[in-house]
């Protein structure tokens, strides 16, 4: 099976990663047991150590998965465990995978015996309450780490067991209470040491390890809504946030400022990713749709597709050619396959939801419109 070219790979609640195929609006399916199984919902998704030909994938019942993009299937699993809850990262350097849970309990494990669940090779308590560890792509050796009442650090897994920077809550509001902290999503800034979070109380925050303030540099909020997930734009000046309300927006790094926003969503965010090169964003959800809006002129919705399961997180290929690839040539006659009858009628669904009146009032409705257009002064009624 051919399955390199499929731009996106998205895990889902069911235990399925999904490989789709945006022209054709189609996804193949792929489990390790042959069948969808919850207590397999995937979690977390990264590339292997054979870069994109490779992804881990992070299970609810703790395991790692390896599959295998060139071939279409999973090669061999590793038992990971150690704490309580799902995985909030995953990541690979140097031959080793680390795996970073709920409970706030992160190992560096070796790579070398897949089938094995031999023990760890480092251990670190991160604290409770994780919603996400991230691995700097620029430095894989260090990773960051925050949570419900876990304010942001940053970890080298090379180094000692103490964090490399522990970030000090902001000050006290108006009426001198403290304020909470919860941070959702985290990423590494491009040539800096900074770090953006997004946080449950609507915040995006700038950190600097580099600079003796360890209290955020930056701090904007947007909408009303937790936010769940930041990515980078292309350029690094600007951040993609998404929250509980399917609401997306882009917001300046250097200002705080919201540079505008993206439409189309409508259940709450969980995979948000940005190409490296491309003025591309994936996006995906509770609302079972994988969509592929461009970010930049103009702003709009390239593609969508209707996935069927409930979408926990997304990889979007790195590869610069992938949009150019040639588009199959539509059959006239071809029966449309179960996944664009599925699209068809969820499309029709969603017209239908936005119609505030039942049927009966329309028709009634229509009826009275049009015995006003015959009685219309002026016309003649032969």
């Amino acid at each position: 099976c051919g399955c390199t070219l499929e731009p996106v790979w998205v895990g889902t609640d069911t235990g399925i990663l999904k490989g789709v195929n945006l022209q054709r609006k189609q996804a193949a399916n792929f489990t390790a047991s042959g069948q969808p199984r919850r207590e397999e919902a995937v979690s977390a998704l990264c590339w292997g150590a054979g870069g994109e030909t490779q992804i881990l994938v992070g299970c609810a019942d703790g395991t790692v998965k390896h599959f295998s993009t060139e071939e279409g299937r999973f090669q061999g699993q590793r038992q990971c465990p150690g704490g309580e809850g799902t995985f909030r990262g995953l990541a690979q350097v140097d031959g080793t995978l680390i795996t970073c849970v709920d409970s706030g309990i992160l190992r560096v494990w070796t790579d070398k015996d897949k089938e094995a669940s031999s023990d760890p090779v480092l251990e670190l308590r991160v604290g409770p309450g994780v919603c996400r560890m991230r691995q700097d792509p620029a430095r894989p050796h260090i990773v960051a780490t925050g949570g419900k009442e876990n304010a942001l650090k940053v970890w080298d897994l090379q180094g000692s067991e103490e964090p490399l920077f522990r970030a000090k809550n902001v000050r006290n509001d108006w009426l001198d209470l403290r304020v909470p902290v919860w941070d959702q999503d985290i990423q590494f800034l491009p040539e800096s040491q900074k770090l953006v979070t997004c946080t449950g109380y609507h915040q995006v925050r700038v950190y600097d390890p580099a600079s003796p303030q360890r209290r955020p540099v930056l701090e904007a909020t947007y909408g009303e809504y937790p936010l769940t997930a930041v990515t980078l734009t292309p350029e690094g000046n600007s951040v993609i946030v998404g929250n509980t309300h399917g609401q997306l927006a882009e917001i300046d790094l250097r200002q705080g400022r919201l540079l505008g926003c993206l439409k189309g969503l409508a259940g709450s965010v969980r995979g948000l990713q940005c190409h490296p090169s491309k003025p591309l964003l994936a996006s995906c959800g509770l609302d079972r749709v994988l969509r592929i809006h461009r970010i930049r002129n103009p702003r709009a919705l390239e593609h969508k597709v209707y996935l069927k399961s409930q979408l926990n997180c997304l990889l979007l290929s790195g590869r610069d050619n992938w949009e150019d690839e040639p588009q199959e040539p539509q059959e006239p006659n071809k029966v449309p396959s179960e996944d664009t009858e599925t699209d068809e009628l969820w499309a029709s669904l969603e017209a239908a939801a936005k119609r505030k009146l039942p049927d009966w009032e329309q028709t009634q409705g229509a009826l009275q419109a049009r015995r006003r257009k015959k009685k219309r002064p002026g016309s003649t009624s032969s």
